[in-house]
């Protein structure tokens, strides 16, 4: 489920937060990895950050939650 923050409506954040509350640990951390990684994806597409940045970010952030690419 994809939501865009601001253009949801009552229902479809209250159906995440169910799916939130029943997530387990891990599921919840490769979720924040995932909206880490596309915060990434969105500076480096907008030429907020070099393709240089954007690759140390994404290593760090994969050493540090225990992901892998």
């Amino acid at each position: 489920m994809h939501l865009i923050f601001g253009e949801c409506t009552f229902m479809e954040i209250s159906n995440s937060n169910d799916i939130w509350a029943q997530m387990t640990y891990e599921e919840k951390q490769h979720q924040l990895f995932l909206k880490q990684k596309g915060i990434l994806d969105e500076f480096l597409a907008h030429g907020a950050i070099s393709q240089a940045q954007h690759d140390k970010s994404l290593h760090d952030l994969i050493e540090k939650m225990g992901e892998s690419e």
